[in-house]
């Protein structure tokens, strides 16, 4: 087993990854909430956790992966409400999207994703175990609520003063946290069930305490516990989640098993898009299908997201997504370049991208060895390029090029990459109706005058007649939608 280093948010430190008694590397990773599609900057986040979980494969960790649904909250339910569905089908709806844009996106499926409302029985045991301990009361509403004080380690993943914490009113990524308005002894407790209210509607289950339904912070705690214990190895999700999400986690699991929740916590930056944080307001809100309909290729749209390390705040762009095109495609070129050194086909090429790694990582050492220090996904990009470079000048024979591909497809593997997946050539330009030539012509003529007003309008337009633009750094194609 090859070591992996990775940050602690608890420690404040690099450290090697633990491994259990269990011989699995079992990890837990916060999922989506399924109001509506999920944008690039959840994707960013869970891409990150893909790529880990495709490391710890490589590097003989063996793991187990457990990402959650979050199917009922605030949001779902006033969301379902609006749409006048139920809140299965509303949610189940939203769910699909997710799987299929992550499998859209190459991310391997977890060995576990289950849903909040499939585990109603196992958070009411966990909030009846917290009562019976002293941790938990009914408030004056009928919810319980989870007493912050009786918990004297709170704060130690977040490293924020209990005795200075007034109230939840912000996350650790700095948004307004609106869950939990209800009425409690202190400010800082959190609802671990809340009763029925008329905004509800028909969602309810019954429990000790009365109709009502779960809080958002304790499903993670019953769903982990059931799937991997009362601690396992590692806890992930995005920065806004550290607190209070996480320390909530921690708080009310090690006080119902009295045993540490995790042994290493991980956590992923938020992006910026185009310089700025993603709003609707500003136009600068995707979904994979936006980024999609502009033309660009899902390969080149998780290139692009791995281009920036997970614990820094990344700028993602459209020119970003330029040179992700451009880097997919002279990745796709030196691998068929050691293809034809070794006697091979393009079609070949699948048989080298799996989870085994070579016995000697040769020219693509430094690849590997910035995977498993800390995640770091730009310099292993970078190492690949330089590797692939080297490996074009050297294959002197079918086995060297052979060894090259091994270590490529393993990178290529971990990475999460699909070469070769998107079209390779372009319709002949006769065969494009004049009108579609010339209204791409038009938009191009938009964009480069910055009117993307009226950019946007035209690729609209001809999206709608069944055509999609594809940008490059020097112009554009024109190709039929799929």
């Amino acid at each position: 087993m090859d070591e992996i280093r990775m940050y602690d948010t608890m420690s404040r430190e690099l450290r090697s990854l633990p491994l259990g008694d269990s011989g699995q590397f079992r990890f837990y990773v916060c999922g989506p909430t399924v109001y509506g599609p999920a944008h690039i900057g959840n994707f960013i986040t869970f891409a990150r956790f893909d790529v880990l979980y495709r490391l710890l494969k490589l590097a003989g960790y063996n793991p187990f992966y457990v990402r959650n649904i979050t199917d009922v909250d605030d949001k779902t339910i006033r969301n379902a409400i609006e749409a006048n569905e139920s809140l299965s089908a509303f949610t189940e709806k939203w769910t699909v999207q997710f799987q299929e844009d992550c499998e859209t996106l190459n991310m391997l499926v977890p060995d576990v994703e289950p849903r909040a409302t499939g585990h109603i029985k196992e958070q009411i045991e966990m909030v009846q175990a917290l009562v019976d301990k002293g941790h938990a009361y009914v408030g004056g509403d009928g919810s319980v609520y989870y007493r912050v004080r009786s918990f004297s380690d709170y704060g130690k993943l977040s490293h924020f003063d209990p005795d200075a914490l007034q109230q939840q009113s912000t996350t650790s990524g700095g948004a307004v946290n609106l869950a939990d308005e209800y009425e409690r002894d202190s400010v800082a407790d959190f609802a671990l069930w809340k009763a029925r209210k008329d905004s509800d509607g028909p969602v309810f289950w019954e429990s000790p305490w009365g109709e009502g339904r779960p809080g958002w912070h304790l499903e993670c705690s019953a769903m982990s516990r059931k799937y991997l214990g009362d601690n396992f190895d590692l806890h992930g999700g995005g920065e806004d989640l550290c607190f209070p999400h996480h320390e909530n986690e921690i708080a009310q699991s090690e006080a119902a098993t009295g045993k540490p929740l995790a042994a290493h916590w991980m956590h992923s930056i938020h992006l910026l898009v185009e310089g700025k944080k993603m709003s609707k307001s500003l136009g600068n809100f995707f979904v994979i299908s936006d980024l999609e309909e502009k033309g660009y290729y899902p390969a080149e749209i998780r290139l692009a997201m791995l281009g920036g390390h997970y614990r820094q705040q990344f700028n993602f762009t459209v020119s970003g997504l330029d040179a992700a095109k451009s880097g997919l495609s002279k990745l796709e070129s030196a691998v068929e370049a050691l293809l034809e050194s070794a006697g091979l086909k393009r079609e070949d090429w699948g048989a080298f991208v799996k989870p085994e790694i070579p016995e000697n990582w040769g020219i693509f050492k430094n690849a590997w060895a910035a995977f498993r220090n800390d995640l770091n996904t730009p310099a292993v990009l970078g190492a690949l390029f330089n590797g692939l470079k080297k490996a074009r000048k050297n294959a002197n024979s079918p086995q060297e090029a052979k060894a090259s591909l091994v270590s490529t497809g393993a990178l290529i593997y971990g990475l999460g990459l699909e070469l070769f997946s998107r079209p390779t050539a372009e319709q002949d330009v006769s065969e494009i109706p004049s009108e579609i030539q010339k209204l791409a012509k038009e938009r191009w003529q938009a964009k480069q005058a910055k009117d993307f007003n009226e950019a946007d309008r035209l690729r609209n337009f001809l999206s709608e007649k069944g055509w999609l633009v594809v940008d490059r750094s020097d112009g554009y194609s024109i190709q039929p939608k799929p």
